[in-house]
């Protein structure tokens, strides 16, 4: 019914308590706080990439968005990961039950600090789910670009753009709260933006 025509929100289809658990500040650092992570700048068209340790981006960098930054002075920590050095993590985490034919699934996962996110862009399909803390997004269809500078943080677009906008030229929006997933298809447009400190991982299906 939803798998290529709209986004949907899945409720209380998997349990990852047990992963959940192991995504404390506690246990993220004491498992991983000397390995090197990889960020990205968080715009739609620069893919600069910076290498710090764990430990040093969660203690420094986990800092409340400053609106006024661009994009491309904006790191941002998901994706990226080495799958032998986080494989034991996500071993845990249990995802949701439902899979388009012909793909499989790659984990890609976050933690962020409020008021970050990322800009518009559109990829294959995929899962979102939140562990910790809530993540607001902005969704739009395939043929609908939103209206946006790809240099421009989701913070600033949404006190900036975001006011402006006619109510037919809105985005589909809504606030993921721990252990809610969300689907969205293939395509569509989307702009996220953590409302807290937060703990997530997404499940693209390629």
């Amino acid at each position: 019914r939803f798998a290529f025509s709209q986004p949907v929100i899945l409720r209380g289809v998997t349990d990852n308590s047990a992963f959940r658990a192991l995504c404390t500040r506690e246990k993220l650092l004491a498992a991983f706080g000397t390995r090197t992570v990889r960020l990205s700048t968080a715009n739609t068209y620069s893919y600069r990439k910076v290498d710090v340790p764990f430990q040093e981006y969660v203690e420094h960098l986990l800092e409340p968005q400053d609106p006024t930054r661009l994009g491309s002075d904006t790191l941002y920590f998901f994706g990226d990961n080495n799958f032998t050095e986080w494989g034991l993590l996500f071993q845990h985490y249990v995802p949701p039950p439902f899979r388009i034919p012909g793909t499989s699934p790659a984990y890609s996962f976050g933690i962020a600090g409020s008021g970050s996110g990322v800009p518009f862009h559109w990829h294959g399909p995929g899962y979102s789910e939140v562990i910790f803390g809530r993540k607001r997004w902005f969704l739009y269809p395939p043929d609908k670009t939103p209206h946006f500078h790809p240099n421009e943080t989701t913070l600033a677009w949404l006190y900036h753009t975001y006011p402006t906008l006619p109510p037919a030229e809105r985005p589909l929006e809504c606030t993921l709260h721990p252990g809610e997933v969300l689907y969205f298809p293939d395509r569509w447009w989307h702009a996220t933006l953590n409302l807290d400190t937060s703990v997530f991982i997404s499940t693209f299906l390629g």
